[in-house]
């Protein structure tokens, strides 16, 4: 067992003892406060060979235990002052503890990222189940609502996978805050999901995000984005909704492949042979995962469910838009700026060809045709609305590329801005329309 492993287990070890929280949250909160504030001055001795992090042994302070311990002990505090539920606190502070213990034993073994990936998800989706299953045993004199407990073991493992992937390990603190109060916000969302639903919709999730990364459509990153934007839609808002979104992954994915040699020539090719990344990922569909939350929450906000969707399938119908707009009309010549129609270098920003406007439109069509099909509340109306919010949303894309990409912001804030303007037109029209 090599040094990576054995803090890994002691901090697994510490983790544990949130399990009190159970009983007594105060003395969880002083317990880890004080360990935080003893990490600062322990500066030699087994303790300190055991748990000091690289950066540690340079700074000759156990900074690392102290912001773990100091992260938990506010944790505690959100409990006893906010009613955090300490169910969510135990499953955050175990499925990351554990998480990181089963990652550091899967790099013994190999150094695929995949493989360390995998064993974090299992690791801490198995500490978190146990974790508030002991919790809601002693608190609530039972073992919860099962499918709950196992939704949230799932998005939790999830996000910080998501985060861990894209932060630096000393951040740890960072993904734990992240991680207790998103299971938060869970707790409080109606989930009406069967167990047997919950593990569907895990094993489907698990499913597309391998797929995703196996066929190069995505990073690790990446793939961990889609997965948990892929669990959250079925869960919250289901089959229907996943399966818009899984068209714009799907065709995304397959237009960016196209021709993927004569783009690169052309120097319009998305980097590492089109696999997208979480920021990529993120850009084109927070807003959809927003619009899921919105949905889910629906009897918390003044606005009625329907209105959630149109929003939800306009973000989705600008970013299938702006995809097939960008990778199909990446491949013709004479793209013409769209704010003043002269003609630009391909892979100008604001650049359009009528090809790529074309094949937006059919992107748009498509997520409308699904929307149609999959949900009885929309009808050939509301499909008109989500394919024009679609267009819409591209022609913004393409205007903030000519005016403000570049120097002032970047791609991935672009995207969020049109998948942002295509979800409040979708919305908009079908308020005005009287579809919700």
């Amino acid at each position: 067992m090599n040094q990576s492993v054995r803090r890994a287990a002691a901090f697994a070890g510490i983790g544990t003892l949130a399990l009190a929280a159970s009983v007594l949250v105060a003395g969880v909160a002083a317990l880890f406060a004080a360990l935080g504030a003893l990490a600062l001055v322990v500066d030699e001795g087994k303790a300190f060979d055991l748990l000091a992090r690289p950066s540690d042994r340079r700074e000759g302070r156990l900074r690392g235990l102290a912001a773990f311990a100091f992260a938990t002990a506010g944790l505690a505090m959100l409990v006893m002052l906010v009613d955090l539920p300490v169910h969510a606190f135990v499953a955050a502070v175990l499925l990351l503890s554990y998480g990181n213990l089963a990652e550091r034993l899967a790099r013994q073994r190999s150094s695929s990222a995949i493989a360390a990936t995998a064993a974090f998800a299992l690791g801490g989706f198995v500490a978190a189940i146990a974790a508030q299953s002991v919790v809601l045993a002693v608190v609530a004199a039972g073992v919860g609502s099962r499918p709950e407990v196992v939704f949230l073991a799932a998005s939790g493992v999830l996000l910080a996978a998501l985060l861990r992937s894209v932060l630096f390990e000393r951040d740890d603190p960072l993904v734990l805050f992240s991680v207790a109060l998103l299971l938060w916000l869970f707790t409080v969302l109606t989930v009406n999901v069967t167990l047997l639903e919950v593990a569907l919709a895990i094993a489907v999730t698990v499913g597309f995000g391998y797929l995703s990364w196996a066929l190069d459509t995505a990073s690790v990153t990446g793939m961990l984005t889609g997965a948990l934007l892929a669990l959250l839609t079925i869960v919250l808002g289901g089959y229907p909704w996943f399966a818009v979104l899984i068209s714009f992954f799907a065709l995304g994915s397959l237009s960016t492949k196209f021709r993927y040699d004569e783009k690169r020539d052309n120097g319009v090719a998305e980097a590492n042979e089109g696999a997208r990344g979480g920021g990529n990922v993120l850009g084109n569909a927070a807003v959809a995962l927003v619009a899921v939350i919105a949905f889910a929450a629906r009897a918390h906000l003044p606005f009625a469910g329907d209105v959630f969707l149109f929003a939800f399938a306009g973000s989705i119908a600008t970013a299938m838009s702006d995809t097939l707009s960008s990778e199909i009309g990446g491949v013709f010549d004479d793209p013409r700026l769209i704010t003043t129609l002269e003609k630009v270098e391909p892979g100008t920003d604001g650049g359009v060809t009528w090809q790529g406007e074309l094949a937006g439109a059919f992107g748009a069509t498509i997520v409308a045709a699904i929307a149609v099909v999959l949900f009885g509340t929309v009808g050939a109306l509301g499909g008109a609305v989500v394919a024009l919010a679609g267009v819409g949303g591209m022609t913004v894309d393409s205007l903030l590329g000519a005016t403000v990409e570049g120097e002032l912001v970047g791609n991935q804030t672009v995207n969020f801005l049109a998948t942002l303007s295509g979800a409040i037109l979708g919305g908009a029209l079908a308020l005005l329309a009287g579809l919700s």
